[in-house]
Order: structure tokens, then C-alpha cells, then sequence
């Protein structure tokens, strides 16, 4: 069923079906097409000390939702929430090819793995550089990176890089 089948439903009195989304990994059900970051907030007794954000499958980043922000439950799949506390972010250490580095952001792309592993990295199309990653947080807890990606990074994330020449 789509939005304009939820939106007709509506206007001519019909029942709703029941949808349903997670936050913060726990299963919860709305009668309405829309909720609103404050509803979910509510909802999922999330402060306002923490930042709410809508889980999007690779390759695109989770989206920040706002309290005034309206997400269509009705969209394929299940919206899943989750909470953070984004300002309040310390550095971690993570790993890289079994050494560990001190890291101060939130996130880390592709060329700065790359980087830490292979300090004298220069883009270079004979060499590939293969960038795997485990023991992430809940957004991206394994996968592998390719350039152009950034992913999330938690304390004691490990990464492993090699390079392969292509000729």
C-alpha cells in the first residue's frame, strides 16, 4: 500500500492498517501515515540531550530528523530510529592493520584509512587499496570501503587495508 492509498483510506473513513517502526531497537506501532521527530522522540522516551536520526541503507548517510521533520511510515520496509549523542563525542582509538591510532572525529573516509595505514599514500590507479572494517556501531558494524565512503567510527573499531598492484 502506498501514500496515496493511506491518504484515500483516510479522507473516506476507512481503518488504517497498523504500521510499524523501530527505535533504538525496540518494535513500536503507529496508526498514522506520518510521525514527526517529536512523536518519535515521545515515543521512544529519547532526550532532547541526544540527536534522532532515520537509519538509510548504504550508500547514502542516516538522515537527522528534527522534531518538526514527517517521515512516511508508509514507505517500503520498516523506518528505523535511533538516538545519539552527537556532541558529546570523545576521541576513540581505532585500529588499523593491528596499530592502534587515536582518532578525533565521528566519522573517517576511505583515503584517511587509507592514509593512517599507508602514510605515504598518493592516489595512484596501478595500486588498489582494499579497506575492510569490523566492530563498528550499530550504523555500519562490518562491511568494506571503497573510495569515496565514510562511515561511522566507534572505540576499538578495527580496520584492515592492503594493496594490491594492479599490474
Amino acid at each position: 500500500m502506498d501514500s496515496k492509498d493511506l491518504n484515500k483510506q483516510k479522507s473516506e473513513g476507512q481503518n488504517i492498517p497498523v504500521l510499524h517502526l523501530i527505535i533504538n531497537e525496540k518494535n513500536y506501532k503507529w496508526e498514522q501515515q506520518y510521525i514527526t521527530g517529536a512523536e518519535v522522540r515521545q515515543m521512544g522516551s529519547i532526550p532532547h540531550s541526544e540527536k534522532l536520526f532515520l537509519a538509510i541503507k548504504r550508500p547514502w548517510e542516516d538522515e537527522p530528523i528534527l522534531d518538526e521533520s514527517k517521515v512516511d511510515l508508509a514507505r517500503p520496509g520498516i523506518e528505523k530510529f535511533y538516538s545519539a549523542h552527537v556532541d558529546e563525542f570523545k576521541p576513540v582509538t581505532i585500529i588499523v592493520n593491528g596499530r592502534p591510532k587515536l582518532w578525533e572525529e565521528r566519522k573517517i573516509k576511505y583515503e584517511q584509512v587509507v592514509k593512517l595505514a599507508f602514510p605515504s599514500y598518493i592516489e595512484n590507479e596501478a595500486i588498489v587499496y582494499t579497506v575492510t572494517y569490523t566492530n563498528g556501531p550499530k550504523q555500519n558494524e562490518e562491511s568494506s570501503m571503497v573510495k569515496g565512503n565514510v562511515v561511522f567510527v566507534k572505540n576499538q573499531m578495527v580496520f584492515n587495508v592492503t594493496a594490491t598492484n594492479r599490474s
